[in-house]
């Protein structure tokens, strides 16, 4: 009977342990959204991948159907479009504004850099870039500035 019960909460032990290591990494793991002809997502991508996160990248023809299956507002679109634990991060966000986000968990859909700014992560990575990162706000609330990029002087 004793090695019945040994054998049984070690089973149930790894099995937790199991479940719980792939919650973890789960959790971790950015899917980014893009186009497949666009080369500046496949550098922010690539940047995400070298900073520790799990990516996985999706190319989609449609990225229009993408922005609305997140409910991304048309003010604060971008090129592509990434979901990490619940979070939007929509366009050329950069790393610092990610790690800001996914460590103050605020209670927002997530963040945006709209368009395309020379210097931003994918788009030259510029010391001297100047542009700012919006919320994505819940249910008709009004997007605010969370992160703003300034030239080091």
């Amino acid at each position: 009977m004793d090695v019945l019960r040994r054998h049984f909460v070690a089973g149930a032990i790894a099995g937790i342990t199991l479940f719980a290591t792939a919650a973890a990494a789960a959790a971790g793991t950015m899917a980014i959204y893009k186009d497949p002809q666009c080369g500046c997502c496949e550098q922010w991508a690539e940047a995400m991948e070298a900073a520790g996160y799990k990516v996985e990248v999706h190319d989609e023809a449609d990225m229009s159907a993408i922005k609305t299956r997140f409910a991304v507002p048309a003010d604060v679109e971008g090129c592509h479009t990434a979901v990490v634990d619940s979070y939007v991060i929509e366009g050329h966000v950069p790393l610092e504004a990610v790690r800001k986000l996914l460590s103050e968990r605020p209670d927002i859909a997530g963040i945006a850099v709209p368009g395309m700014p020379a210097g931003s992560l994918g788009m030259g990575n510029d010391p001297q870039a100047s542009y700012d990162v919006y919320t994505i706000a819940k249910a008709g609330a009004q997007s605010t500035v969370y992160y703003q990029v300034r030239p080091a002087n």
